[in-house]
């Protein structure tokens, strides 16, 4: 959740389900550069989440008094920790911008392999978020989907 004050701007993301890179629709590739490498991608019902090697984009498409959708661009460097919690069913993601402000995504319906995807891309936020290159292995499970339990 993105908080002004104590103002909520947007609603918690609750991401349901792991889409394929390709399957990403062209109005969300529109926000990501051509430098910029796609790692994981996520939806709720409605909303997409894409996690590229410099940023997470979050589309929140939102329906109150007509339609409205928001963009949120969060370069890792903005980021000033990141935390995760993992529960049997789903997993939380907790970032705090230098801003001040937090965001929570939330996953939900999570597998053991989708654990192991969302352990292997917090560690890389994590090194990204502190201006360090993330693990060449890291990042090649995230972009092979490569989750298999060790």
């Amino acid at each position: 959740m993105f908080y002004v004050g104590k103002k909520t701007i947007t609603r918690k993301f609750n991401f349901s389900k792991v889409i394929d890179k390709s399957d990403l629709p062209g109005y969300i590739r529109h926000y990501i550069h051509k430098d910029e490498t796609i790692l994981t991608a996520y939806k709720t019902s409605r909303d997409h989440a894409a996690f590229t090697d410099k940023k997470i984009v979050l589309f929140d498409n939102y329906s109150q008094f007509g339609i409205r959708k928001q963009i949120y661009s969060i370069s890792y460097k903005s980021i000033s920790a990141v935390a995760i919690t993992f529960y049997k069913n789903k997993s939380e993601m907790d970032i705090l911008l230098e801003s001040g402000h937090s965001v929570c995504l939330k996953f939900i319906n999570v597998k053991p392999e989708d654990k192991v995807r969302l352990r292997i891309l917090y560690t890389c936020m994590n090194r990204m978020s502190s201006n360090q290159e993330p693990l060449e292995e890291d990042i090649k499970r995230l972009l092979e989907n490569n989750f298999s339990i060790k």
